[in-house]
């Protein structure tokens, strides 16, 4: 230690000695200052509620594409075709196109040749753009999984409709699918953990029975499927009835908690992930509190939400406040395979607000490929009859009548 240090050191040290053994001063009272007021916290800003339908979305009108497929015209102009008898006895929710607007173009469309549905949907349409157009893509098909007609050890059943699922006016004032219990009282209904756990064994209920409890869960995200047996005969499901809980993610689940990355969230890799991990996958598929219950199909299937066959790689699902049932749909996306002309012709728990699809495959190893891993970004146009578009004005942005 240096002359100096030694010197700061002693000074240091004789300073805080006498701190520590002078007697503290007492200086006169004084009145304690008042604290500053705190301020109020300034209040949340209030989130509008999402737009109703399309007409609240905003709806302006559009060009066509200079460039469209010919064979996915000729594909959405056979299902638009299956979908004009229910189109026309259909209320519709979006205010985009009253059902009597479609007598026309659906007289017209059975007269039309596959070759020339391009140019009749090009030429006989209101292109419109709703909401700003900005579009989101999913994918859905119809997988096949392995059953038995009969229970079987480790095997889960497959439910139909339970007699007391009703729609009621609980006492809160909500109104929607629940059951009556023992006191006369409009409740929700059972959680999938309670129909994962037994409350609905041994009712009569069971369609069949699925040997794997995970590929079950996914065939009920899809809303149809087939269930393979043993002896090589196949049983054709149908979406039959929901129990009112409101769906959830298990993909945004994984992907928020970190454990699957933003991109790698695709069927696969979900059911890859919960394969490796049994107790948690099994545990995360019962924070879906939504349950399906099925229906096996006899004649042509899957039937979509118009109780029409959908059609592969033509019928997409769409909220029906902003699109309505039945319509053509033009989607230009970032996946090939998306890109083209579509028909409305179904709907999907997760597939709500303006421009949010979930595109058709069919059944098979390619639909299953396609449709797990389809996340598409783009533009979509809605497509009603000629002149009965209701469009914004572009200077007030106000609806106009036609």
């Amino acid at each position: 230690m240096t002359p100096f240090v030694r010197a700061l050191a002693l000074a240091s040290f004789v300073v805080l000695s006498a701190c520590a053994t002078r007697p503290a001063e007492v200086s006169p009272s004084a009145p304690a200052p008042v604290p500053a007021p705190i301020p109020a916290p300034a209040p949340a800003p209030v989130a509008p509620p999402p737009p109703a339908n399309a007409l609240a979305a905003g709806v302006t009108l559009s060009a066509a594409p200079p460039f469209v497929s010919q064979m996915d015209a000729g594909k959405a102009l056979s299902a638009f075709k299956a979908s004009c008898p229910a189109l026309l006895k259909r209320q519709d929710k979006s205010g985009l196109a009253a059902a009597t607007a479609w007598t026309g173009v659906c007289t017209e469309a059975a007269a039309v040749a596959p070759e020339n549905a391009a140019a009749f949907f090009r030429d006989r349409f209101d292109w419109l753009s709703v909401g700003g157009g900005k579009a989101f893509a999913t994918g859905y098909y119809e997988p096949e999984i392995l059953g038995s007609r009969t229970p079987q050890p480790g095997y889960v059943p497959i439910y139909s409709t339970p007699a007391d699922l009703t729609r009621c006016t609980r006492p809160d004032g909500g109104t929607g699918r629940g059951r009556i219990d023992e006191t006369g009282t409009c409740v929700l209904y059972y959680t999938r953990p309670e129909i994962e756990d037994g409350v609905l064994a041994n009712k009569g209920l069971e369609v069949a029975w699925a040997a794997d409890p995970i590929e079950l869960f996914f065939l009920e995200i899809q809303g149809s499927g087939r269930v393979r047996f043993p002896d090589g005969s196949v049983m054709r499901l149908g979406y039959a009835n929901q129990n009112g809980r409101d769906y959830v993610a298990i993909g945004r689940l994984l992907k928020e908690r970190g454990i699957l990355p933003p991109g790698g969230a695709n069927m696969q890799a979900i059911k890859a992930w919960m394969r490796a991990n049994p107790d948690q996958g099994r545990a995360l598929m019962r924070e879906n509190l939504s349950y399906i219950f099925f229906s096996e199909l006899t004649g042509p299937g899957p039937l979509g939400a118009m109780n029409v066959a959908v059609t592969p790689k033509a019928t997409v699902a769409a909220d029906p406040n902003f699109v309505p049932l039945g319509a053509p749909v033009f989607l230009a996306m970032d996946r090939p395979e998306a890109y083209g002309f579509w028909v409305a012709q179904d709907t999907g728990g997760a597939i709500k607000g303006a421009n949010r699809f979930d595109t058709f495959w069919g059944a098979g190893a390619e639909a299953t490929q396609i449709a797990g891993g389809m996340a598409s970004s783009g533009v979509a146009l809605v497509l009603v009859p000629k002149g009965s578009a209701p469009v914004a004005s572009p200077s007030s942005g106000a609806i106009t009548q036609p």
